[in-house]
């Protein structure tokens, strides 16, 4: 499994593709990546990020179409924990920088990358017609609200794809980030209701100065303290 740390070793060409298709947060074909970012991804470049499993592309037709795995999503969102490649030389430092300092305000303000880049109507994808608008209703249709079992269950799936084993532990910041789409006080609900299941832990982190600013603003308040890990299944 590719993590941050494997960064080093991938080409400047490579992390940025990872961080256009990040921010763009949709599949891009090597034509929109020209005119976007300058840069197509073929060859070597976009043969190892398949074999790494961060990215999946479509060949099935010219251009060739890329978007980020899961696996791709989490190493981008953790780039700016990485040592820059050296063969970036400062363009690719200051990448690194700008990463760092978007997530140190994205920590601040509670918002996770998938929703801070999440394409609206109003910013889709360039190589596909709009959509004619819908004609006008006479009553507006409103979502119907999510129930708390609902939540529950979008937790239990989350951590089942997290979790190591069952009744590993988890950090609630890569659950949110799984749930980004989810109201954050209908998922803290969901939590606090989820302590008083038999197979449920959430507790604290002891440890408080290995917390990072992203753990302090996952964390869900239970009682009178800030809890940080959950774990579902047997002790």
């Amino acid at each position: 499994m590719t993590s941050p740390a494997d960064v080093p070793h991938l080409t400047p060409n490579q992390i940025n593709a990872l961080v256009v298709l990040m921010v763009e947060a949709r599949r891009l074909t090597n034509v929109e990546l020209k005119e976007l970012a300058g840069f197509t991804l073929t060859g070597k470049d976009n043969a190892k990020l398949v074999d790494l499993g961060l990215v999946d592309t479509d060949r099935t037709h010219r251009p060739f179409a890329h978007e980020l795995t899961e696996q791709g999503w989490r190493v981008a969102r953790q780039l700016h924990t990485a040592a820059p490649p050296k063969a970036g030389g400062s363009t690719t430092r200051s990448l690194f920088v700008v990463l760092s300092n978007l997530h140190r305000s994205l920590d601040r303000l509670r918002v996770s990358h998938g929703d801070f880049f999440k394409q609206t109507g109003a910013t889709a994808s360039l190589s596909e017609p709009r959509p004619e608008a819908p004609a006008p209703t006479t009553t507006a249709a409103t979502a119907a609200p999510v129930s708390a079992a609902e939540v529950e269950t979008l937790v239990r799936s989350a951590y089942r794809d997290l979790a190591t084993a069952p009744g590993a532990w988890v950090g609630l910041a890569d659950v949110r980030d799984r749930l980004a789409d989810t109201d954050r006080a209908a998922l803290d609900a969901a939590l606090r209701a989820m302590v008083g299941r038999e197979d449920v832990r959430i507790i604290p982190v002891a440890n408080t100065k290995s917390l990072t600013p992203r753990d302090r603003a996952a964390a869900v308040r239970i009682g009178n303290e800030d809890n940080h890990a959950l774990a579902i299944g047997p002790a």
